[in-house]
């Protein structure tokens, strides 16, 4: 069977953030220090290698970018100064823009340019949405209740819309994902009762983060910090995320506290604030290797997050002060920057959410199919045992 290649591949890389993959010359030991690579995954030196020949079809079909957190560790050791880290985030990145349909991811990545003009234009179209509802419907000065200016029960229903919208596209990528890696294009006949064994790795790959943890064993630090931000910062988001289309009323109730609901707001915007502080000062001090270099995707994402978590704290402030002029005005800039941010969930960054745990999952069904090929055991569904 013919192998397409594509010897351009690595000049189209260069516009996800990909530099020096030329410089790479295969000695193994970004792979050899990688302490998540292993007999079914050798990376980052094959996607590497899969990039130098143009097999783009191979890459496209690849898990292994998603198994890799770039701790740097690779990067650190690489005697060419390949930025093998680098190299697989940027294929992230290309993955994504592959599993999206709209083309829209591609736009973004290749170009920062687009993104924030973007954000820009649904930033203000939502703000002149907003205040022109709240005028034409209520009252600016009042916050909740009767004559409100932004009505809870309309911002639930909103958020419930936008929501599924970001649900459908994040669906068709993940779809496109699993038929990539593991349906149509797969090469490996995939049992479907393996999908059902394996499917606890789901929840835990996506609430824990556990393998970014693991990234720095061989250190004396009992916490790998990196991992403890990235972890705050996306059990802050999951949390503020699914309060804030639950339970808006509660939320925006006032001015009393609901503690049942608000400990849980304040704990999620806690981690969203750190996590964001710490990532966006480890790219300006560039203290570690995975924050040498930085995609302008990256500083967007930080900075819109870090906003958001700032403006939705202010608003709550200002709300249970009394000041409910100010925190109607404070709320409409919050949710210019809430609703761009949701909308560019399925094709920047934040896809990485979704699509890293399913990465590890489809990771460990295929590494157990290859393992029951190897072995010569069936692949149908195992016979019950008879007593």
């Amino acid at each position: 069977m013919a192998i397409r290649v594509n010897p351009k591949i690595i000049d189209d890389l260069e516009g996800y953030g990909a530099e020096d993959v030329q410089l790479c010359y295969h000695c193994g030991n970004c792979s050899a220090v990688c302490p998540h690579a292993d007999e079914f995954n050798v990376f980052p030196r094959r996607p590497m290698r899969y990039l130098q020949m143009g097999l783009e079809r191979k890459l496209e079909t690849s898990l292994e970018p998603w198994l890799c957190y770039y701790c740097g560790q690779c990067s650190d050791q690489c005697p060419r100064g390949a930025e093998p880290g680098e190299t697989m985030m940027s294929l992230r990145r290309w993955l994504i823009s592959r599993y999206d349909i709209t083309g829209i991811a591609r736009l973004f990545f290749k170009s920062t340019k687009v993104e924030l003009a973007a954000v820009i234009i649904v930033a203000l179209l939502t703000g002149i949405f907003f205040l022109g509802f709240g005028l034409w419907q209520g009252d600016i000065n009042v916050y909740d209740g009767s004559n409100a200016f932004l009505p809870s029960s309309f911002i639930h229903n909103f958020d419930l819309a936008l929501g599924f919208l970001v649900a459908l596209f994040i669906g068709l990528s993940a779809f496109r994902f699993w038929w990539f890696s593991m349906g149509g294009k797969s090469a490996v006949p995939i049992p479907w009762w393996l999908y059902i064994k394996k499917v606890y790795l789901l929840p835990w790959h996506f609430f824990t983060q556990k393998r970014f943890a693991d990234c720095e064993k061989e250190t004396t630090r009992r916490i790998y910090l990196p991992w403890l931000a990235h972890l705050g910062l996306m059990l802050g988001y999951v949390t503020m995320l699914f309060i804030v289309m639950v339970f808006v009323k509660q939320l925006q109730a006032g001015p009393e506290i609901n503690w049942s609901v608000h400990v849980f707001g304040y704990l999620a915007s806690l981690g969203l604030l750190i996590g964001a502080v710490y990532m966006l000062r480890g790219r300006l001090k560039k203290n570690r290797t995975q924050y040498q270099r930085s995609h302008g995707s990256d500083w967007i994402f930080l900075v819109l997050l870090f906003i958001i978590a700032l403006t939705g704290v202010t608003q709550h402030i200002l709300h249970r002060s009394g000041l409910l002029l100010a925190a109607n005005i404070v709320y409409i800039v919050h949710l210019m920057v809430v609703v761009p941010w949701l909308l560019r969930m399925p094709f920047t960054k934040w896809a990485h959410m979704f699509l890293r745990p399913l990465g590890m999952y489809f990771s460990a069904v295929r590494n157990e199919a290859l393992t029951r090929q190897r072995s010569g055991i069936e692949t149908t569904v195992p016979a019950r045992k008879v007593a």
